[in-house]
């Protein structure tokens, strides 16, 4: 089963992502985690990347596409899995379409996770990340023990570039002009499954997996 998450920056698809991936035991597949890994290791892709994150634009189609074509054709991607951050544009879409068709496979269902602006701000301005490890934590929804120091490895915590008011704002407003498109894309295609991305996670995690039942049963 082959499942893109799509929706705005905070919507929480890299939760539902790692939930749904020890559900249906399939990869989760986060060109998002891909990216920042090679900023901050700053390599050549890492630091063409770091360009575009620091002004909240989308990394170019040239730095994405071939990563995460090499990724599907790997073994443990053979049951299916699940794109979280990919595509985030119509020609990143056509791409993953014909290397899919390619290969005799194709999208099974694209999950919509629907979220209003106010609540983006807030879940994403209050994002913070542990330096070494990459656990994520949240001033208001999930505080570490220790103010600043993350509770698995003892580095400090901090907020990412791309998670500052104004950053967010650029980033939600390039959601809308380039990859909010895809939802009609994929409703035309009879596999968008719109979900209400607010509320408990388990409860949405629910909602995604009827939503994923009900789409098998009308293709």
């Amino acid at each position: 089963m082959n499942i893109i998450l799509l929706g705005p920056p905070g919507a929480g698809k890299g939760t539902q992502g790692k939930i749904l991936s020890e559900r249906y035991s399939i990869p989760q597949i986060s060109t998002g985690d891909i990216l920042r890994a090679n900023v901050k290791n700053k390599t050549a892709l890492g630091v063409k990347a770091r360009e575009f994150m620091d002004r909240g634009a989308l990394v170019s189609d040239g730095i994405v596409v071939g990563m995460v074509e090499d990724r599907i054709r790997m073994v443990d991607c053979k049951a299916g899995f699940i794109l979280d951050g990919f595509p985030r544009n119509l020609a990143q879409a056509d791409v993953l379409g014909k290397t899919l068709a390619e290969a005799g496979k194709g999208i099974d269902h694209v999950i919509g996770m629907e979220v209003d602006k106010k609540t983006l701000i807030k879940r994403l301005s209050g994002r913070r990340v542990c330096r070494k490890c990459a656990a994520n934590y949240h001033i208001v929804y999930s505080q570490p023990l220790n103010q600043g120091i993350c509770d698995k490895c003892g580095a400090e915590i901090y907020q990412r570039d791309d998670d500052t008011e104004e950053t967010i704002g650029a980033r939600l407003d390039v959601y809308e002009q380039e990859t909010k498109p895809l939802v009609k894309y994929y409703t035309d295609k009879g596999l968008y499954r719109p979900i209400d991305g607010m509320g408990a996670v388990d409860q949405i995690t629910k909602t995604i997996a009827d939503a994923i039942e009900k789409g098998k049963h009308n293709t």
